[in-house]
């Protein structure tokens, strides 16, 4: 009824859709959870979408006024998922603001961590263990989640903006 008030930055709700179900099904592969020893828990899950979702944000500032509406529509996604998802876990209203802030203050975290290491990928290891994992990990499993994070980037690099758009990370 007052949806006129408050209208979106995207013209359509489903805006950005396709691209967070890329995200989402890059990050649930079962390999980072595997030989990558990323933790099989909520945290860790949402660690593994944020660090994706965070080199994908990366990858589509760089693509000018399309990309930043790309950009847009996917952190709009991003954040209602987040919203549905944690009021199926239980979050009511008043805590649920402030849950899906911080963990969009996350997301902008591991986008600002990302910024700064995919132009020369000299840290690329150390931005892997702090944008992934909140202990320490094995030097295989670190070493399997940054080579797999590096070849990821290398993908997204190659990727027409149209496509990516659409969902198509190859």
């Amino acid at each position: 009824m007052l949806t006129f008030l408050f209208r979106r930055l995207t013209a359509e709700p489903a805006c950005g859709a396709p691209l967070f179900a890329a995200v989402a099904a890059e990050a649930r592969k079962p390999h980072w959870y595997v030989e990558g020893k990323a933790p099989d828990t909520i945290d860790g899950r949402f660690a593994m979408l944020a660090t994706i979702a965070g080199l994908m944000l990366v990858r589509l500032e760089r693509e000018g006024e399309r990309g930043n509406l790309a950009s847009v529509a996917l952190t709009e996604r991003f954040v209602d998922v987040m919203k549905v998802e944690h009021r199926e876990l239980g979050l009511g209203d008043p805590a649920l603001g402030k849950k899906v802030r911080k963990l969009v203050g996350s997301l902008a975290g591991r986008v600002e961590l990302w910024r700064r290491t995919t132009p020369d990928r000299v840290e690329w290891v150390e931005a892997t263990q702090r944008s992934v994992y909140k202990h320490e990990v094995s030097t295989d499993a670190l070493a399997h989640t940054a080579a797999a994070l590096e070849e990821l980037w290398a993908r997204l690099e190659r990727a027409e903006l149209g496509k990516l758009i659409y969902g198509r990370l190859e």
